[in-house]
């Protein structure tokens, strides 16, 4: 550490003797020049202090520089590897070992390297627990300070109302995520609990809270927002009740909200300086400078110039996760500072290391059509599809448009434009959606023809043998009808695929996309029977059996996934005495790629409803789903008396099975419950777990009270004999609650409600009833 010390007085002394005595100028550099050898000669020893560290560039941390320092965690959460450490009035981020159990106080090593990001930071190779004493005193922080770096990674304390309070998945865990409004902006709060009852406390009341300072970033690691990492509820202190205390809001009609609304906004004005790399008139402007580049929102429709050094003034703001400058006045220098275009490949685009630059990419064109506001090309690279758009400006809509400029299907192309991403709630979690934006119509250019089997080509060919025909006379009406057949053919043959691409799109169901690219095949093979065999086993199309296949030659191709997995065949049957060809082999291919793409896109869809209605831990329905149906169920009271019942069902001593045994095996133990009460049930109820250790069921198809306190009895006797849980056996009970409808609520909530307190009524009266079966102990036994 001595070693690096010493480089960074030398050079902090001469920076000083160069500000300060220019003439020396020549004499600082010397000394430089004779010292720089010693200081640099033997390997860096690691950096024993988080000072240091404080006072890297991330060019120096980029260089993975060894460090070896002790520090007091300040937080931590058990199996995620994001760790906060502090020692005095200096603190840094670590990514530490997974599966570490380390508590705010704890005083450790921390062996690792350094690495470039927001700040300089820590990938840490082992983490060493020294002792445990105090948390560090959080400093007061207020939002300007927070969003200008001046805390990061910091514990720190911060005053707020909170908008918002919600029961989030945050890594591996469920949390409480607040969005707390202070004197000055928004930023959020993640407090390391899942106790679901503090929500309805904490909305709308005013809170001090303590945890140390991060932030949301995009993918150039540019910030966005604040994140606070709260330890612990306890580090959350209510200052002020919400108005409303525990009282419901009063209903507001839905034209009257904007009445109670209040926006005080002091949000410094900021210049930023660019070369100009697009340009909508009235709506947008890009501005990049070297590899920085920012959206500008504007109504500004005088002329900018594309590749003109220009500055804008505006309000910053982030608007989907993209720092955007808003209301902004653009000034062109006119003064020429072209930027070169990137040349990048779609991997590096869906990164979003590159939003908002001036790029180059050159892609194959699957489609291209004309709207009111923009002209798309939708291009394919390395397998990937994306779009290519050219906004009309309103001068554009107020006159006739210029014919779109065509570009042959099949073609390769280069685009020069503005890469404009679209990220998701973690842009570091996958590729993030980009489209690439044209400044002008001159910004795509073939650099490659289509192959010569083509609309196009054939039309010419066409019109070369009516020429021929015309002088041959008697082979005119022959060769004219062959060819308009032809081209008919082909254009109902695209027709047909631009509306299999919009099913696709739209989630039809897959079993009549794949009976549609059947029929598109057989089409285009002249009536050929063509069918698919899923993977599954199903046969969708024309199949003949195998007696119906004697005398005919199949020809087959496989559907693969992009991951490689097979996921089925597509079959087409010729005459025996038939020789395969080109345009066999291409029909086939086309129409196993359109396979590919309905069946993964439908499996995505259905993967995407399965989470959204059902519990990932125990794999039954989850409150999400249980709501629906009960306002189905409701919904479906209006045109008949029907009575159904809801059992609220809460685990008794949950907590002690995750102290005593761990969080995996109380996993385990939620899966094996859902699973018992599962088989307890009847056809048609309905059992969803609603969240920790709360389940509900609702029971539908009865005649009264009785038949639901049936299916209670059922569910409490399920619990009589004990779960093994891997190498543990643990014994359980539950309390249930009962609600029926309409007797004890006609609303949703208002079941939810009942049944709740009803549940809770029964687990105070199990706690009576144990305490009274405790015989007290007789004086001088």
């Amino acid at each position: 550490m001595n070693s690096m010390c010493n480089r960074y007085g030398i050079r902090r002394q001469i920076a000083r003797t160069l500000r300060n005595h220019p003439a020396r100028a020549g004499l600082a550099a010397a000394a430089f020049l004779a010292l720089a050898p010693i200081a640099f000669a033997a390997a860096p020893a690691p950096i024993t202090s988080i000072e240091v560290l404080h006072h890297l560039e991330n060019a120096q941390a980029a260089k993975s520089l060894p460090v070896a320092f002790e520090a007091t965690v300040t937080y931590h959460i058990k199996g995620s590897t994001g760790l906060f450490v502090q020692d005095g009035g200096f603190a840094i981020y670590a990514d530490a070992p997974e599966n570490l159990t380390l508590t705010p106080g704890d005083r450790v090593l921390v062996r690792g390297t350094t690495r470039a990001s927001y700040r300089p930071e820590i990938a840490a190779d082992s983490i060493s627990v020294l002792g445990h004493g105090a948390v560090p005193a959080p400093a007061p922080a207020g939002y300007t300070q927070l969003v200008r770096g001046e805390f990061d990674c910091m514990r720190v304390t911060v005053s707020g109302k909170v908008r918002s309070a919600d029961l989030v998945t945050y890594g591996k865990a469920v949390n409480i995520y607040l969005q707390l409004l202070m004197d000055g902006g928004s930023i959020d709060a993640i407090v390391n609990s899942s106790d679901g009852s503090m929500l309805e406390k904490l909305r709308g009341t005013e809170v001090e809270v303590a945890g140390s300072a991060s932030g949301k970033f995009d993918s150039k690691d540019q910030l966005r927002g604040i994140v606070l990492k709260v330890p612990a509820i306890s580090d959350v202190k209510i200052l002020k009740q919400a108005p409303s205390g525990h009282e419901p809001l009063a209903l507001t009609p839905m034209d009257e909200i904007l009445e109670h609304s209040y926006d005080q906004d002091l949000s410094e004005q900021v210049r930023v300086e660019g070369t100009i790399t697009y340009y909508v008139p009235g709506a947008a402007v890009v501005l990049q400078n070297g590899a920085k580049s920012l959206w500008i929102e504007t109504r500004d429709e005088q002329p900018l110039k594309v590749g003109d050094r220009a500055n804008a003034s505006g309000y910053p703001a982030v608007r989907d996760g993209v720092l955007t400058l808003t209301a902004a006045m653009v000034q062109d220098s006119h003064l020429r500072s072209p930027i070169t275009p990137q040349r990048i490949g779609w991997d590096e685009l869906s990164s979003g290391a590159d939003a908002f630059n001036l790029v180059s990419i050159e892609g194959q064109v699957v489609k291209e059509g004309r709207e009111e506001y923009q002209d798309e090309y939708v291009l394919t690279a390395g397998g990937h599809l994306f779009s290519v758009l050219y906004q009309h400006t309103d001068e554009d809509l107020g006159l006739e448009l210029p014919p779109m400029k065509q570009v042959p299907v099949g073609a390769t192309v280069r685009v020069t434009g503005v890469s404009s991403v679209s990220y998701g709630s973690n842009p570091f979690a996958g590729p993030v959606g980009f489209d690439v934006l044209l400044p002008s119509f001159n910004d795509i250019a073939v650099v490659a023809r289509p192959g010569w089997l083509n609309v196009r080509n054939l039309t010419r060919l066409v019109e070369f043998l009516a020429g021929i025909i015309f002088i041959f006379g008697i082979r005119v009406a022959w060769s004219e009808r062959k060819a308009r057949h032809h081209n008919a053919t082909m254009a109902y043959i695209e027709r047909r695929r631009g509306r299999i691409l919009v099913d696709i799109n739209n989630s039809k169901p897959l079993a009549e996309i794949l009976e549609q690219i059947t029929e598109l095949v057989s089409t285009r093979l002249e009536g050929a029977p063509c069918w698919i065999e899923v993977e599954d086993g199903a046969k969708l199309g024309n199949y003949l059996s195998s007696d119906s296949l004697n005398g005919l030659r199949t020809a087959r191709h496989p559907i693969t996934g992009r991951s490689g997995a097979h996921l089925g065949t597509i079959v087409a049957a010729f005459h025996a005495g038939s020789s395969p060809n080109h345009d066999q082999d291409q029909a086939l291919s086309q129409a196993s790629d359109l396979a590919t793409l309905a069946i993964e896109t439908s499996r995505l869809y259905s993967d995407l409803v399965h989470r959204s209605e059902f519990d990932l831990l125990t794999e039954i329905h989850n409150r999400f789903s249980l709501e629906k149906h009960i306002e189905t169920l409701i919904e479906a009271s209006g045109q008949s008396a029907i009575v159904f019942g809801l059992l609220y069902v809460d685990l008794n001593d949950f907590k002690m099975v995750n102290d005593q045994f761990g969080h995996h095996t109380g996993d385990l133990y939620l899966h094996e419950v859902a699973l018992r009460m599962k088989g307890q049930l009847r056809p048609g109820d309905v059992l969803a777990r609603l969240g920790g250790d709360e389940f509900a069921v609702v029971v539908s198809r009865i005649h009264s009270r009785s038949d639901v306190e049936v299916v209670a009895c059922r569910l409490e006797a399920c619990f009589l004999e004990p779960f093994k849980c891997e190498t543990y056996e643990i014994r359980g009970s539950a309390s249930i609650g009962i609600a029926m409808f309409p007797e004890d609520g006609t609303s949703k909530d208002g079941l939810l409600g009942g049944a709740d307190a009803a549940m809770y009524k029964a687990k105070k009266d199990r706690h009576r009833s144990l305490e009274l079966q405790v015989e007290p102990q007789r004086p001088g036994a």
